[in-house]
């Protein structure tokens, strides 16, 4: 328990960060859903026939699993707070319309010809009598959107949108609970407030006469509904203030800005942060920070649609997943290849390669390796039948990877499993999975001490770790360029690995530990 308030009180800075931009994201997408819904509702209530096909497209949009539809606006929408925001609109709209229907339709039909008979028009009815009577019932739609939205904003970190759920799945990656916690648990209070507020606006919005009889007097009913819509209007003024604050930021902003962007696993945030802290000290350009965006193809469809301006690559993956090539072994002809077809295809320089080659490998428990006398991927082979594999999704499913692997090596495993990031660590650990595949430069390596497979028929490509930045920016930033190439080359497998080992086992923040590596090597 004292290391977890150790952990927040270290944080604390981060976590409010993180919690005021779930708040932001929350309240827009909610926002934008009630000025959508409300009238789609009132629609469906009036023309009978669009009620199934309003009802139906919306039941169906919830029915689709959040990431895969993260998935389909990322190419549309770029990465980022747009996509999300869009996310939770959709999953936000289907109670808010069902019960701006229902409200409507079930109120009584004397009401409304007695509104009829004293010369109100159809508007004037909808304004004066039926939203007014229905209000209790929409808000209750709009009350489980709203609690619904806080839990699924979590998901915009996965594409950078930020928000708490940057805590969970950083924490999830390096195996942390305590990162974990510090992301789910804000979020979960933060769900319970906002139930508790729309509660308030709820019974705000009940005429006393239809709310249920209770023993208070008409003064403590007055009383508590003063005090109610104090709480409603400090709540306003807070969101005010977030949005106000958030845009002033922006637009005292530097106007000299480039956006670094990194996939989503330990290595990667760290170097992210390590070149974002270097151009920040040593020049006059601020770094707008995209971290943990997802696998390989995220971010280069990010870099292309101009979402991202650099990020570090790695040259196998690049040749191999990205342009498509059969892996090869060459590491020149991989670099130089890349290089050539990056600036010609996508605009997209490729700087010079830093110093460790982080390739990917299969690891396995001491244990497992003593039992089946396992050195080599060719040892693996032979014993491949009696085997669980539990790799990444990216893994699994590229050329360069299991799918290539396998045909080299002739591995036939029992089962596959992918698992993204480190909880496929957990899942060896646990004895539900035999092998695994890994990066050589991997903290959790050394912190499970696992037994690393010799790729005796050279398969996996060269993974050299390259900086990759857009041609536009290069020449209008060109100082960046020396700064890059002299913090890569500091950069071995030895160094990596342990600046690696740091935020897997020792818990260190990313950032923290690329701030002491350029402290460390005179670099800032």
């Amino acid at each position: 328990m004292n290391e977890f308030l150790n952990y927040i009180f270290t944080s604390k800075d981060q976590i409010i960060t993180l919690l005021l931009e779930h708040i932001k994201l929350t309240a827009l997408s909610v926002g934008i859903a009630i000025i959508i819904g409300m009238p789609l509702g009132i629609l469906t209530s009036y023309v009978k026939k669009l009620n199934k096909p309003i009802l139906g497209i919306a039941s169906v949009v919830q029915a689709i699993p959040s990431m895969a539809l993260l998935g389909f606006a990322i190419p549309f929408l770029g990465i980022g707070t747009p996509p999300a925001i869009v996310m939770v609109v959709l999953y936000s709209l289907l109670p808010i319309i069902k019960n701006t229907t229902t409200g409507i339709d079930s109120i009584n039909s004397d009401m409304l010809e007695a509104s009829k008979g004293i010369g109100l028009t159809k508007f004037q009815v909808l304004v004066k009598v039926q939203i007014p009577l229905a209000l209790p019932v929409i808000m209750s739609g709009i009350r489980i959107s709203a609690v619904t939205a806080v839990g699924l904003m979590t998901m915009a970190a996965f594409i950078g949108g930020g928000g708490l759920g940057y805590l969970v799945f950083s924490g999830i990656r390096t195996v942390n609970n305590y990162q974990i916690l510090a992301g789910a648990i804000p979020a979960c209070v933060l769900a319970l407030l906002v139930d508790g507020l729309f509660s308030i606006v709820e019974k705000l919005v009940t005429p006393i006469s239809l709310q249920k009889a209770n023993n208070k007097s008409k003064e403590a009913k007055i009383r508590a509904r003063k005090i109610q819509k104090g709480i409603l209007a400090a709540t306003a003024c807070l969101l005010i203030g977030i949005f106000a604050v958030s845009g002033l930021s922006k637009k005292i902003s530097n106007k000299k800005v480039i956006t670094i962007g990194s996939k989503d696993f330990t290595e990667q945030e760290i170097l992210g942060n390590i070149l974002s802290e270097l151009i920040e000290r040593k020049t006059d350009i601020s770094v707008n920070r995209k971290f943990a965006l997802g696998g390989t193809q995220v971010i280069f469809s990010a870099m292309q649609n101009g979402d991202v301006d650099m990020s570090v690559d790695y040259t196998g993956t690049a040749y191999g997943d990205e342009l498509k090539y059969k892996p090869i072994s060459d590491v020149e002809e991989v670099y130089n290849t890349v290089k050539k077809d990056f600036k010609d295809k996508y605009n997209i320089e490729v700087l010079k390669q830093m110093g460790f080659n982080n390739t990917y490998t299969l690891a396995v428990t001491k244990e497992t390796a003593k039992k089946y006398n396992l050195k080599t991927i060719s040892d693996l082979s032979k014993v491949s039948n009696d085997i669980t594999a539990t790799t990444t999704l990216e893994f699994l499913n590229r050329e360069d990877g299991l799918v290539g692997l396998s045909k080299k090596y002739n591995l036939n495993f029992k089962n596959t499993v992918g698992i993204d990031g480190s909880p496929r660590y957990a899942a060896l650990m646990n004895k539900e999975s035999d092998v695994i595949d890994a990066f050589s430069t991997d903290g959790l390596l050394k912190k499970y001490d696992l037994s690393v497979l010799k790729d005796d028929k050279n398969f996996f490509p060269p993974y050299y770790a390259v900086p990759v930045v857009r041609a536009e920016i290069l020449k209008k930033y060109p100082e960046i360029q020396p700064l890059v190439e002299e913090v890569g080359d500091l950069l071995n497998n030895d160094v990596m690995g342990e600046l690696n080992y740091e935020v897997d086992e020792l818990k260190k923040d990313p950032k923290d530990v690329a701030v002491e590596f350029l402290q460390k090597n005179g670099l800032i």
